[in-house]
């Protein structure tokens, strides 16, 4: 949205039509995407359309009512869709009702850092290696992550490969570097800093880039 007197852009002499996106109808056509993508897990996704099917016939749900529910809890996001319906099919979610799913891609995060047991001392590890990646919030490779967290390298890429759906990697002078690919997984791990179980391991995070630079520079 913008104010008429600081339109950006001029297009002198050009036809011009302007779309608000926000319109009622943009929404129906998002709606209407989001059902055929469930769709085409349900029925044509070689990956996902047996075990989709059979978790729907097994719990005497109708294949449209999962369709519109489980759209309901997208919230037109397909994100959402996208880690929640292999996780289905996977077997994730078999002890939660449709009612009981996340309602929208931060609820899902959470659920998933839950079931995960990620809030356990077991995990700590792991989200230590996932906040090294916040906090430097620029692409670094495995072997910096394993010094950073003072943890042998094999064991930081396994924690990687567990995230792989989240992480973007690329090659830059030809060492594999990670970063977190999805801005709303990002914002997501940048809400724990507020959580009071959760800063301390953030405040050890900052403390240890800080010495490895430290390190580094001397």
């Amino acid at each position: 949205p913008y104010i008429a007197d600081n339109k950006r852009l001029y297009t002198q002499g050009v036809p011009e039509e302007e779309l608000d996106l926000r319109s009622q109808e943009y929404g129906d056509l998002s709606r209407k995407d989001i059902e055929n993508y469930i769709w085409f897990f349900i029925q044509d996704n070689p990956k996902t359309k047996d075990s989709l099917s059979q978790w729907i016939e097994e719990r005497k749900i109708a294949a449209l009512t999962f369709v519109e529910q489980v759209a309901d809890k997208s919230e037109n996001n397909f994100m959402y869709l996208y880690h929640l319906l292999p996780g289905i099919a996977q077997g994730e979610y078999n002890d939660l009702s449709l009612e009981k799913f996340p309602k929208g891609l931060q609820e899902y995060y959470r659920t998933h850092w839950v079931r995960m047991g990620m809030d356990t001392e077991p995990k700590e590890k792991m989200v230590i290696i996932l906040f090294i990646l916040v906090e430097i919030s620029t692409p670094i490779p495995c072997e910096m992550m394993a010094e950073i967290a003072n943890q042998d390298e094999y064991e930081v890429q396994k924690v990687l490969d567990q995230w792989v759906e989240y992480l973007k990697d690329q090659k830059i002078d030809k060492e594999t570097c990670y970063s977190i690919y999805h801005t709303s997984f990002l914002e997501f791990l940048k809400g724990k800093r507020e959580l009071k179980k959760t800063r301390k391991l953030f405040d050890e995070v900052n403390q240890r880039i800080a010495e490895y630079f430290r390190r580094k520079m001397a």
